[in-house]
């Protein structure tokens, strides 16, 4: 039995994991892919941090920009925790190697680290390396871990956790590489998977991974769910590969045009507002682009050299001399699972989750640019640490069989499956239809349309078998997998959807074009039991 079991290998993960090894824990790092796969590569823009080095900012300044993104739906101790960690967060990776960028100023012999302003931000508040900052904190991580000799358990599947009374003994495991089912038992477990939002399958700017597998296995083993309702799309993606173009592109100057050539919004507002104004303009008719031609070449391959080359990679325009097509598209959930003040999930004692999987209601109703990066970084340590202090007083007697011969059961199951409808159709179609019935702009009716489909679509899945009947290096079955857990999680964010009667940050309803505090001003959380695979 291991001390610490870390499931997720992003930047989250791997901050839990150089945490609990420095506290002297035994530690493991499992997850489905590699390391330098996880979603916190494709973060650009910038870390927060009130750091002041290109002028007067406060903490205080940080936590009062939070809470105004966050609508009011957060808890403002875990905000104030967060905001106050960032110099910590920022000093410690800088101690890693992170190559921040720098201004030409120095302090104690040291150029004083840039930062860039976000959306929502009353300060260049952001740290950055060019615009690559998440792949170079990921692998500076990475690097850390290694040192540290601590184990990778690589292309290792969740499958589901393991409770006893209502305490985590482990977690049970798909081992792609030869098939197995496999069973770790730890005395305490930190979930860092990411979010969920490939449930907007072809309509947003994560990888096909991002598929919320921790937090359906979180639901299953009997924690909560909070905040589903609330995701967030980013104003700027390419218009036909929706890859992402960093908000840094708006922060270092750039404009939002619409056909006409016409500025319609302020682009520094926050991203919920600035997502809609683009929505208005292509439901009338107009195309939006986004314009840095003006910023010259030397700023861009200074500043954006990864933008410039996605760019002329995806979308065949040169944003030295074009203009680039965008549309907003599904970026970062807001909810996950729920979790106490010391990141522990509600419902399951010495499970904590920490991450975009996590709601330690920092987020809210919008996530303010810049802070996810601080919350994988500030948090991911914090559950490391709070992790090894649940396994000092935890039983070291491992968990009986009863999940993984479940699970074992559940997987021959599958290869044995009917294929009589094809699943990657009803991802899908699943995408296009969270995109257009439960996106940007919403409407009862059509929430319930989706939810009355979706439930056709779960009545569908035992007759959704595999072509690839094969033991090993099985993708059709991982991806089978990652897509029932996406469909586990879709009535969850649907429900709360249509709960929320109002308009609140990322979550804007017609016919409720208003907040409500008297009613709305509180989490919607959802709990459930999975009897057949729990």
């Amino acid at each position: 039995m291991i001390d610490i079991l870390i499931i997720g290998s992003g930047g989250a993960g791997l901050a839990a994991a150089l945490a609990a090894k420095t506290a002297g824990a035994g530690v493991a790092v499992a997850g489905k892919a590699y390391p330098t796969n996880s979603q916190t590569s494709m973060a650009q823009g910038g870390m927060n941090a009130a750091l002041g080095n290109t002028g007067e900012d406060h903490i205080a300044l940080h936590i009062a920009d939070t809470i105004k993104s966050a609508h009011g739906i957060c808890n403002e101790h875990m905000v104030r925790k967060m905001c106050s960690d960032a110099p910590k967060a920022i000093a410690w990776l800088e101690e890693l190697g992170v190559p921040f960028s720098r201004l030409d100023t120095q302090s104690q012999g040291i150029k004083t680290i840039a930062q860039r302003q976000m959306g929502g931000a009353s300060a260049k508040r952001a740290c950055y390396a060019q615009d690559y900052t998440g792949l170079k904190i990921l692998h500076t991580l990475y690097d850390a871990c290694l040192k540290e000799g601590i184990n990778f358990l690589n292309e290792y599947f969740l499958l589901n956790l393991i409770t006893e009374d209502g305490t985590v003994k482990g977690a049970t495991f798909l081992d792609i590489r030869n098939g197995e089912v496999v069973q770790i038992d730890a005395k305490s477990v930190v979930i860092a998977t990411g979010g969920f939002g490939t449930l907007y399958h072809g309509y947003t700017t994560n990888a096909y991974g991002s598929t919320g597998d921790g937090i359906a296995a979180a639901l299953r083993a009997g924690g909560a769910v909070s905040d589903m309702e609330f995701v967030q799309f980013h104003p700027t993606a390419l218009k036909h590969s929706a890859i992402l173009i960093s908000e840094a592109a708006r922060g270092e100057g750039g404009y939002l045009l619409n056909s006409a050539q016409e500025r319609f919004v302020d682009e520094l507002k926050p991203r919920d507002v600035v997502a809609r104004a683009i929505f208005a303009e292509l439901e009338r008719g107009q195309g939006v682009f986004l314009d840095v031609r003006h910023l010259g070449r030397e700023k861009l391959m200074e500043l954006l050299p990864q933008e410039v080359e996605l760019c002329r990679l995806h979308e065949h325009v040169d944003p030295l001399t074009q203009l680039i097509p965008i549309k907003p598209v599904a970026h970062y959930t807001m909810g996950g699972i729920d979790v106490d003040d010391a990141l522990e999930v509600n419902g399951i004692k010495g499970c904590f989750a920490a991450g975009e999987c996590s709601n330690a209601k920092i987020h809210g109703a919008n996530r303010l640019g810049g802070n996810s990066l601080l919350e994988i970084i500030a948090f991911g340590r914090f559950a490391g640490e709070n992790a090894v202090k649940h396994a000092l007083f935890a039983r070291a007697t491992p968990a009986d069989d009863t999940q993984i011969q479940k699970d074992k059961a559940h997987i021959a199951h599958i290869l044995m499956q009917a294929h009589t409808v094809n699943f990657y159709d009803a991802r899908e179609k699943l995408g296009k239809l969270f995109y257009d019935k439960v996106g940007i702009v919403r409407e009862n009716t059509k929430l319930h349309e989706a939810l009355d489909e979706v439930s056709m679509m779960q009545a569908e899945l035992p007759k959704m078998g595999l072509k690839d009947k094969a033991k090993e290096h099985n993708q059709n079955l991982v991806e089978f997998l990652e897509f029932s857990n996406t469909l586990l999680l879709a009535p969850a964010v649907i429900s709360a959807a249509i709960a929320r009667n109002e308009s609140r940050g990322a979550h804007f309803k017609r016919g409720f074009e208003f907040g409500d505090d008297e009613k709305f001003k509180k989490h919607i959380v959802l709990q459930w039991k999975n009897e057949e695979h729990a």
